[in-house]
C-alpha cells in the first residue's frame, strides 16, 4: 500500500481530500494554520431583498380581497402585483411561497 494510502485510512479521509490538505499547505508555505483555518471571503454575502417590512406587506397583500375577476390569490398573482408596488423589490413566485410558508400562511 502506498504511504498516502495509509495515511488517508488511518485518518478516515479519503486520498483527495489529503492531496487537497497537502496542496493547501504547500501553498500557504507550511502555515499550518493558514492550512486548516478556513477562507476569508472574497465577496460579502448578498443581502436578502426580503426584509422585515418587505414580508409583512407580502402577507398583508395575500391576505386581502383578491383583484376584481379573481376568486383568491395565486403565487403568480403575487408576483405581479408585487412587482406593480414600487417600494417592495421585485420578487418571483418561488421566494413569495418561501415567505408564506415560512409565516404558515395559506393561500386559500
Amino acid at each position: 500500500m502506498d504511504s498516502k494510502e495509509v495515511i488517508a485510512v488511518r485518518l478516515g479521509v479519503s486520498g483527495e481530500t489529503l492531496r487537497l490538505v497537502a496542496k493547501r499547505f504547500a501553498e500557504t508555505g507550511g502555515d499550518v494554520h493558514a492550512t486548516i483555518a478556513r477562507k476569508k471571503r472574497d465577496l460579502p454575502p448578498v443581502p436578502s431583498p426580503v426584509t422585515g417590512e418587505v414580508e409583512a406587506r407580502l402577507i398583508a397583500m395575500a391576505c386581502s380581497q383578491p383583484p376584481q375577476g379573481y376568486t383568491r390569490w395565486s403565487l403568480r398573482l403575487l408576483e405581479k402585483h408585487v412587482a406593480l408596488v414600487e417600494d417592495i423589490p421585485d420578487l418571483d413566485h418561488s421566494t413569495i411561497g418561501r415567505v408564506l410558508k415560512k409565516r404558515n400562511c395559506v393561500l386559500i
